[in-house]
Parts: structure tokens; C-alpha cells; sequence
């Protein structure tokens, strides 16, 4: 009977994958193309699984059907927005509105909404619940719309898939070197399983993934000088945060006392647990990005 509940929980776990990788891959190839109908697709995807994300967290947290939590979904569409404006054009009243001019300001206002909103409703909230709402926002939403800033940006057909190179490469290979080498605890409280050898294998891995697929593709890649080894670099260090995001996600769920943060993805839980790291690192593999390009 074990073996049979196993056994369908494999086939479970494995089909939601890979429907979930042909999604993904849908989304960023085709959806992701810089015409009326694909960045539009992509932008879509990319607003909705940021908002069950945030609500996942907001759950997780006990403020998801709050007015803090709806509060915070209208801040995640307003910065959404933003965004869109900023890639589209938007003109209101005949003024091309450039979204990032506002990124700060929609920050202050939302931080100022929650604080108006804890001192009318005073005491229903603690000063934990705002920090929270304003923290699972960013966290989930903002860092994820990096994700579609990645792709549409010059070479981001190329460029975005470091992302999950990085999050998912690492994390197989130091599965991989732990079950090989594994000894000593990284994090013994937080996750036992996770070992100091093999978050160095998860390194190394990510970096040696980065260095081929850099070397693949570095022909079509523009503007980006020694491309294996600048993706080497960005893998390394994208993979050594991912497994900081994966630490966090597990630190959120034992402090709240969950198992799963969702049960969207069959076999995987929700959102928050298959893009955890993912999550952590997209604005990271975007700065590197930026920033590499000019130091080599």
C-alpha cells in the first residue's frame, strides 16, 4: 500500500513538472517576444503568478484576507503597472508616463497606506503584521517581475534562462555532491539535509552550467564580452543566493508552522515552493548582468 501511494505521488509530483517546464518554457520563448500579443502574455503570466505568490506568503502569515492583504494586491497591480508603462509607453493626458520615475514614490505611498491603515483599525494590527505586508510585497512581487524585466531586455531570450540555470542547476548538483560527499550541516536547524559540501558542489555546478551554456550561445549574445565566463560568474554567485532564497522559504513555513505554502503546483505545493529560489535570484542574475558586462 506504501509503495502504491508512493508510487502515484512520483507520477503526480512528475507530470506537474513537467507541464510546469512546458509552461515555462511557452511563456518566455513565445510569450515573451517583443510584439503587441507576446510581451503582453508574458506580462500577464508574470502579474498572476506574482500575486499568488504574495498571497501564499500573506496566508502563510495570516493576513491574506485582511485589508493589509488587499492592500498589498493592489500595490503588486500598481507596480505591475508601472512596469508596464515604462516598457509600452503609456501616455495619460498626452505625457508619455515612464514607470520607473515612480518606483520610489509607489514604495512611500504603499508604506504610508499600511501605517494609515494600522492606526484607523489601532489595535487590531501589530507592528509585525505591517512589516510583513510590506515585506511579502516586495519579496514576491517585486523581485519576481524580474523574471519578465530579464527577458524583455536585449538578449533576453538568452539572458532570462540564467535565472533558472542558476536556481535549479544548483540546486540538483548539490543535491548530487551532498549525497556523495555530504557531511558536515550547514544549516542543522533549518534544514538537516543541507550540507557544506553540497551547497560547494551546487556552486561549482551552477558555474560549470553557466560556463557551457555561455560558450553555446555566445555567439548570438550581444554587448556581452567572454560570455562563458561572465555566466560562469553570474551562475556562482546566483546559486550561492538561491540557496539563501530556499533557506528563507523553509525559514517562513517552521516559523509559522506549515508544510506547504500552497497546493497549486500537484505534487510541489504552491508557487512559493518551487520558485523559492528562483524568486531570490532574478533581480540578482539581472544586476550581475548589468554590471559584468562593463567589468569584462
Amino acid at each position: 500500500m506504501a509503495n502504491k501511494f508512493a508510487n502515484k505521488s512520483f507520477f503526480t509530483r512528475t507530470a506537474s513538472g513537467i507541464v510546469l517546464v512546458l509552461l515555462l518554457i511557452a511563456s518566455l520563448v513565445w510569450g515573451g517576444r517583443q510584439d503587441i500579443f507576446g510581451g503582453r502574455i508574458l506580462f500577464c503570466v508574470n502579474l498572476i503568478v506574482s500575486l499568488v505568490a504574495v498571497y501564499e506568503l500573506y496566508k502563510a502569515l495570516k493576513i491574506h484576507n485582511t485589508i493589509l492583504g488587499i492592500t498589498g494586491y493592489i500595490a503588486v497591480v500598481v507596480y505591475y503597472g508601472l512596469i508596464y508603462a515604462s516598457q509600452y509607453n503609456v501616455s495619460i493626458l498626452g505625457k508619455e508616463i515612464h514607470g520607473t520615475n515612480y518606483m520610489m514614490i509607489f514604495v512611500v505611498i504603499f508604506l504610508i497606506t499600511l501605517l494609515a491603515e494600522y492606526v484607523f483599525t489601532y489595535p487590531k494590527y501589530k507592528t509585525e503584521n505591517i512589516s510583513n505586508a510590506l515585506m511579502c510585497t516586495i519579496y514576491a512581487g517585486v523581485m519576481l517581475s524580474y523574471l519578465y524585466i530579464t527577458r524583455m531586455e536585449d538578449n533576453g531570450i538568452y539572458t532570462v534562462w540564467l535565472i533558472f540555470l542558476a536556481s535549479w542547476g544548483c540546486d540538483t548538483c548539490a543535491y548530487l555532491a551532498g549525497v556523495a560527499f555530504g557531511k558536515h550541516k550547514m544549516a542543522p536547524v533549518l534544514s538537516p539535509k543541507k550540507s557544506i559540501e553540497g551547497a560547494v558542489g551546487g556552486i561549482i555546478g551552477a558555474a560549470a552550467l553557466g560556463a557551457i551554456y555561455g560558450a553555446v550561445f555566445a555567439d548570438k549574445i550581444k554587448d556581452i564580452p567572454n560570455t562563458p565566463v561572465v555566466f560562469a560568474i553570474i551562475c556562482a554567485v546566483a546559486g550561492f543566493v538561491s540557496m539563501i532564497g530556499d533557506l528563507c522559504a523553509s525559514a517562513i513555513k517552521r516559523n509559522n508552522d506549515i508544510k506547504d505554502y500552497g497546493n497549486i503546483i500537484p505534487g510541489h505545493g504552491g508557487i512559493m515552493d518551487r520558485f523559492d529560489s528562483v524568486i531570490y535570484i532574478a533581480p540578482i542574475i539581472w544586476i550581475l548582468i548589468h554590471v559584468l558586462k562593463y567589468v569584462f
